[in-house]
């Protein structure tokens, strides 16, 4: 979503919410609460915008959702020092680009749901994406699902199902 199609849908609803970064406009009839615990991880900062798109999604749908960008297997440090909070999620949402291999070194450190999100963004023979797809499909850590190049919007759905399961209450 555009700045323009957003100040738009701002005037015909004053509850549009516009996020810059994540692209996207969320209307709250009113707010959720929060519940379980969505994680998402971005390799780079270039695979931010993606990832936000993600929290926004998960966010409105009444998933608590908290982040960790910037921790790339190039300082795998990066990711060892963060392996408590990692460890702990319900579900996690990671994002990469270039050689997409974040999901596969998460997806083998933790008993839980990994939801891969290639992007088309950063630099190298990355061809629009398609490296870091065809890495996170050829994953063989387990439980790591792959969603299609830049699609944070599919990967917060996602990620709020699996969160909620047995949180909900029956119907």
């Amino acid at each position: 979503m555009t700045a323009g199609v957003a100040k738009a849908l701002k005037k015909l609803d004053r509850r549009a919410q516009y996020h810059e970064l994540a692209r996207t406009v969320v209307v709250h009839r009113k707010q959720p609460a929060r519940a379980g615990d969505i994680l998402i991880v971005t390799a780079g900062t270039a695979d931010v915008p993606v990832a936000e798109e993600a929290r926004v999604t998960a966010e409105a749908m009444g998933s608590r959702v908290e982040t960790l960008y910037d921790v790339g297997v190039a300082g795998i440090h990066r990711v060892l020092g963060r392996h408590e909070r990692i460890r702990r999620a319900r579900v996690l949402i990671v994002v990469a680009g270039m050689d997409g291999v974040l999901p596969s070194v998460v997806g083998g450190l933790v008993d839980r749901p990994v939801i891969a999100v290639p992007t088309s963004r950063g630099y190298g023979a990355s061809f629009g994406g398609l490296a870091a797809l065809l890495t996170m499909l050829n994953s063989c850590a387990a439980g790591v699902g792959v969603m299609n190049i830049d699609n944070g919007f599919g990967a917060g759905v996602l990620a709020h199902r699996i969160n909620v399961l047995g949180l909900e209450k029956p119907s």
